[in-house]
């Protein structure tokens, strides 16, 4: 809203009744639609309270699409019974994905007039395998591993540890997994981005020495 200048003479219908002096007509600019209309008002109107953004309504369609962490899915297993060798690939993996964990996750929100549609998909997911070594990202919910693969390194996702996790918490490395979502959105004739960073899981796996038989 912005004060008019000059102000309307006495008599005009966008007084609303009232005379000059009697507070100040003002223009309103509706940005969603283009219209400008005439507002009289007693006081001058409080801008900090001017609604929401076309942004700030892509943030509420996020909200209804309950993003999560990628289910964490690797091999060895993250299982009492299982243990990985040290120097042999480990396979990570995006276990029983769907559209809250690997996107694509479509919403709508509107509020103050303004409707927003908004589109999240899982840019990458950081793994940090507990060994201290660098984070593996991996830009694909990976591949699982099957039997048949047999040591052959994953495709698009994995690593391999130089140590064991003897002497670690349980003697296990704690693996943990951090989605990062790409939110495009388009409302009120205006398009953007917001990125989301964050949402992690865990899960802890045993990796051990190879024993060496020795006659």
């Amino acid at each position: 809203m912005k004060l008019m200048d000059p102000q309307p003479p006495a008599g005009d219908t966008a007084w609303q009744g009232h005379e000059p002096g009697d507070g100040a007509v003002y223009l309103c600019y509706q940005p969603q639609t283009g219209i400008v209309l005439f507002r009289w008002s007693a006081d001058p109107p409080d801008q900090s309270g001017a609604g929401p953004t076309p942004r700030d309504v892509a943030q509420l369609a996020i909200a209804t699409m309950d993003l999560k962490a990628v289910r964490i899915g690797i091999a060895p297993k993250a299982s009492e019974d299982s243990i990985g060798i040290v120097g042999m690939p480990v396979w990570m993996w995006a276990s029983q994905p769907d559209t809250e964990t690997v996107g694509p996750a479509t919403a709508t929100a509107s509020t103050a007039g303004i409707t927003v549609v908004a589109t999240a998909t899982l840019a990458r997911v950081t793994w940090d395998m507990g060994d201290g070594t660098t984070p593996v990202i991996c830009r694909k919910p990976g591949t699982p591993y099957e039997s048949r693969f047999g040591n052959r390194s994953s495709p698009d996702c994995g690593h391999t540890y130089m140590t064991s996790s003897a002497g670690e918490e349980d003697d296990r490395f704690t693996v943990t997994a951090t989605s990062s979502w790409i939110v495009s959105w388009e409302g009120a004739g205006q398009v953007g981005t917001i990125r989301l960073n964050g949402l992690t899981r865990t899960t802890r796996v045993a990796i051990g020495e190879a024993q060496v038989l020795v006659q």
